[in-house]
Parts: structure tokens; C-alpha cells; sequence
């Protein structure tokens, strides 16, 4: 039997490291192979006001891992006769409406994100009420043939499954899933009655602009959910027990035919977030020559990631309860177990440093905006702001761009672009750079950058600004998107032309939109910048 104890503390010192910049107070993991718990560790903190530590009992919401819990729900029933995943929605939801030219929307494009609809509004908390205001948008894609993650398609599978089952998401859980595989701790829902063991989940201080590493946390917003894309509650043994049964190709869950089902490629997934292709509520790719099938999870407050080896036979779950990065942990964890398995040299802890700059020299120099202006000092593999008599350090926050711990530059990352770089509406040329010019735009387009905010817990606030004659949408995390005109006040969101995601400006009042809405959620222009 291989000795796991080096690669256990090598996760532990990797943990260690950085829990202090990590954006979660705490942490939870579990390693498991196919036949039992190979260890469950817990770091920091449940509660930071009360310093309650995170102990093996301790709950964590994982968001979006509940997906293949569906899933797998779901194709239970398909092997009992009571459902079939390839007939349209509307033969278990005779109310469900989908705008769309093309032909009906299967459970089977609902499970692998290819229906074509929007990632969801997540501005209601009951999954009947976005199930039906899908009728408001409209599927911009035939069905199956592109992936777009959406949240509001499993919403819609758990109305399904609950008006055949008659009973609801976190009854047909337990029965489906937890009780069969001994996850005794968790829970199919979030509701009071279990906050008391839920680590509190932290969000930023500051919700209207980056996070840098370590930055200020305070407690997120608590809301109750019972919805089938994401409201179990678990801890990192009871996930295990999860990861056992995806190891062993559905052992206890499903037949060898329905597990194939739910891991087979649907798609090609074309982002950093759901591996190469998605399947049925898991995503798979190829691992160092290795089949890895797996899903993250992200909710208000709390963050997690799984990953199981089907070739090796080790599994992985990182908890946390904070806007963290647990790939970075899960990947790596992953990495030791399958190293001490084979007798292997165990690999080196990764790259931890938040300043360090991929070809650093490369962004050294002068630029101006107007009448602003900075420059960027290379040091190595970092690099330096300098503007007037301040000299701060630049935190990468890959892919998207720089975090600059600067007033003047806190509200949005500093992206690099061909010319120089872009900041919110301005775009600094780099010296030297004969400046492009600024594109044509309709003058009605002056009413709506601004800032729009909402209740929603989940986007409660975002930017759209107007720079070099175009208009982009940017979120509090710094990520952008580019809007594109489609009719009158209507633009689509992002660069993908099939994308359904639609932001639509309303209530024109001296020259300014003071409403927005944002692929079917609400939201007004506040005061602030």
C-alpha cells in the first residue's frame, strides 16, 4: 500500500503558507482512494469574530458540485423508466417556455449546459419564478451545439424532478443520494436550521471593485436555498464518501451504462473553468495522461473544488468559506497524492508569490492618459507603479490584469492591451505608441456608462463604461466583457456571437439610463462613480 504521509504534509505546509492570503479564513480538505478516507484536514477558522475553528464537523456550502447530484438524480429515474433525458423539458414542465427558432430544449441539454440559455439572474431565490422568467429571454443557439453555463437549466431539472417525485430537492437528496452513501452530516438544502453548523461564509469588504490576496473580509449575505444547482451543505468526509462513489464509476448510485452517461463528453467547453468537455453536471480532462472528472463550486461566501482520478483512483475536495481559489490547492493535492501512489519524488510546492509577473521586462515603461500618467518599473519578475512621489507593487491577478494598491487605481485591474493598458474608462498609451483612433459611436451611448447596483446577493453591482468609442461591462472582480449593439437600447454581453446574455438600459432622465437589466435582473444607477 503506498505511504501517503509525505504528501499529506506537503499539502499541509502548502496550506500553511498561504492561509493568510488566502481570501478564506478557512479550509477543509479531504484525499480519498477507492476504498476509504485517506485523510481529512481543516485549517483556520469557522467563525473569525468568535474564533471558532474549522473543525472534521464543520459544514460548507459547495455551490455548484450539487450539479451532478442532479444528475445523478436524474438518471436514476431514466434507468427506472420514469423519465427520459432526451424528451423536451416541456413533457415533465407543460408551463415551461423558451423562446427559440430552433427545436426543443431536451433534459439532456439542460444537464450539459448546451440549451443556449443565460447562466441565470439569480435576482429570486425560487427556482419556479426563474423557470418561468426564461420566458422573458431567449435561446440564441441551437440546442447541443453550444456551451454555456447555465444555472437557471438546473433550476429548471429540479422542478422536473420534484414534479415527478412529489417531494422536494432536499427530500429527493437524501433519499437518492446521501442515505445510500453514508453522508450522514450533510444536507440538500440551506436553511436556518443548519446555519449553526455552517462555517460563516466571508465575502469582500470592498464589493464594488478587486480583491487583492489577502485583502479585508467581512460576513456574507445569508439567504435559505433549496434549488438544484447548487444548495447542498457537506463536509469534507462526507464528500469522500461522494468522491468514492465517482471512483468507483458510480458504485451504489448508478448502473455502469448511466455512469458513462454521466461522464462522457458532451462538449467542448472552450474556457478555463469547466475542463476540456463537460458531461452530464461533471467535467473531464486529461490529467498528465489521466482521465480527471470533476466539478468547482462557488456560492455567497464560500467557494470548493473536486476532482476525482478515475485512472488512478484518488480523489480530492477543497472547502473553503471564502472568495478563494481552492483549484490551486485541490490541483496540487492532487498532484502529491498521485506522486506517492506511484513511488514518485514528490513535486514542489507552486509558485506562491502574488507579485510575481510572467516576462515582467516586457511591461516596463512609460504611459499616459490625458494628463495622467505612470510608469512601470521592472525588478526582475516583478514589477512596480510609480505615479508622481508613490511607488507601490503590482499584484497579478491572471488572466485578467494587475491589481495596483492605489487610490487611483484600486476601483479596476489595470489590463494589458495592444498600446498600452486599459483602467475603468481610460486607456494610458504607452510612450512611444502612436495612439489609435477612437472608433465612431452613436451619441445615445453618452447615457449609459455609470455604476448599477441591486439586492441580488450574487451580482449586487457592476460598471459599464465607455472607452475609445466602445462599451464594456465590468464586474467587481475586474473581469470584462465588451458589449455589442443588437437594437436600441439592447447589447449583447461578451465576444461570443451565439451568447444569450443581454444587458438592456431604461428610464432615460437628463441624458443619463437609470435602469439596467442585466439578462433579466434588475438594477439601478447609483450615486457613486
Amino acid at each position: 500500500m503506498a505511504d501517503y504521509r509525505g504528501a499529506i504534509q506537503g499539502l499541509d505546509a502548502l496550506i500553511e503558507r498561504e492561509l493568510g492570503t488566502f481570501n478564506a479564513p478557512g479550509i477543509a480538505v479531504g484525499l480519498t482512494n477507492r476504498a476509504a478516507t485517506l485523510h481529512v484536514g481543516v485549517y483556520g477558522l469557522a467563525n473569525r469574530d468568535a474564533k471558532i475553528v474549522i473543525v472534521p464537523q464543520t459544514l460548507f456550502q459547495i455551490g455548484s458540485i450539487s450539479k451532478a447530484f442532479t444528475s445523478i438524480s436524474l438518471l436514476q429515474l431514466h434507468e427506472q423508466g420514469l423519465l427520459d433525458i432526451d424528451e423536451p423539458v416541456t413533457r415533465y414542465l407543460p408551463w415551461f417556455e423558451l423562446p427559440s427558432i430552433y427545436s426543443p430544449t431536451t433534459l439532456r441539454h439542460l444537464l450539459s449546459h448546451t440549451a443556449g440559455i443565460i447562466t441565470g439572474a439569480d435576482d429570486t431565490l425560487s427556482a419556479f419564478s426563474e423557470a418561468w422568467n426564461l420566458r422573458h429571454s431567449a435561446a440564441n443557439a441551437p440546442p447541443g451545439e453550444f456551451f454555456h453555463y447555465s444555472n437557471s437549466g438546473y433550476k429548471v431539472l429540479g422542478l422536473v424532478l420534484q414534479t415527478i417525485l412529489g417531494a422536494g430537492m432536499p427530500e429527493i437528496l437524501r433519499q437518492q443520494i446521501l442515505n445510500p452513501l453514508g453522508m450522514d452530516s450533510s444536507e440538500g438544502a440551506i436553511t436556518n436550521r443548519v446555519r449553526s453548523r455552517l462555517a460563516v461564509g466571508y465575502e469582500a469588504l470592498y464589493d464594488d471593485r478587486p480583491l487583492p490576496h489577502g485583502g479585508p473580509l467581512v460576513p456574507a449575505t445569508w439567504f435559505e436555498s433549496d434549488t438544484a444547482d447548487g444548495a447542498i451543505c457537506s463536509t469534507a468526509e462526507d464528500m469522500c464518501h461522494y468522491l468514492r462513489a465517482l471512483l468507483t464509476r458510480g458504485q451504489g448510485l448508478l448502473s455502469p451504462a448511466s455512469f458513462e452517461q454521466l461522464i462522457s463528453p458532451m462538449i467542448a467547453t472552450g474556457d478555463d473553468l469547466h475542463g476540456e468537455h463537460y458531461g452530464l453536471g461533471l467535467f473531464r480532462e486529461q490529467v498528465d495522461g489521466r482521465l480527471v472528472i470533476g466539478h468547482s463550486g462557488g456560492m455567497v461566501g464560500y467557494t470548493a473544488d473536486l476532482l476525482a482520478d478515475l485512472d488512478s483512483g484518488l480523489g480530492v475536495v477543497v472547502l473553503t468559506n471564502g472568495p478563494a481559489e481552492p483549484q490551486r490547492i485541490s490541483r496540487y493535492a492532487l498532484q502529491l497524492l498521485n506522486a506517492a501512489h506511484r513511488g514518485d519524488e514528490l513535486p514542489p510546492m507552486p509558485q506562491s508569490d502574488p507579485y510575481f509577473v510572467v516576462d515582467a521586462e516586457s511591461y516596463a515603461g512609460r504611459f499616459r492618459c490625458g494628463e495622467k500618467e505612470f510608469d512601470l518599473i521592472s525588478g526582475g519578475e516583478h514589477l512596480d507603479l510609480q505615479m508622481e512621489s508613490d511607488t507601490v507593487p503590482v499584484e497579478s491577478h491572471a488572466p485578467h490584469g494587475f491589481y495596483i494598491p492605489h487610490a487611483a487605481f484600486e476601483m479596476f485591474l489595470l489590463r494589458p492591451e495592444e498600446g498600452g493598458f486599459a483602467h475603468g474608462p481610460d486607456f494610458y498609451i504607452r510612450e512611444g505608441v502612436e495612439p489609435s483612433e477612437i472608433q465612431d459611436y452613436p451619441p445615445e451611448w453618452e447615457a449609459y456608462p455609470g455604476h448599477y447596483r441591486s439586492h441580488n446577493p450574487w451580482l449586487n453591482n457592476f460598471r459599464v463604461v465607455l472607452r475609445r468609442g466602445a462599451l464594456d461591462l465590468i464586474y467587481p472582480s475586474g473581469e470584462e466583457e465588451p458589449l455589442h449593439h443588437q437594437d436600441g437600447a439592447t447589447f449583447r454581453v461578451g465576444p461570443v456571437p451565439r451568447s444569450p446574455e443581454r444587458l438592456r438600459f431604461d428610464m432615460l432622465i437628463n441624458g443619463k439610463a437609470h435602469q439596467a437589466e442585466l439578462s433579466g435582473g434588475a438594477y439601478c444607477r447609483t450615486f457613486t462613480l
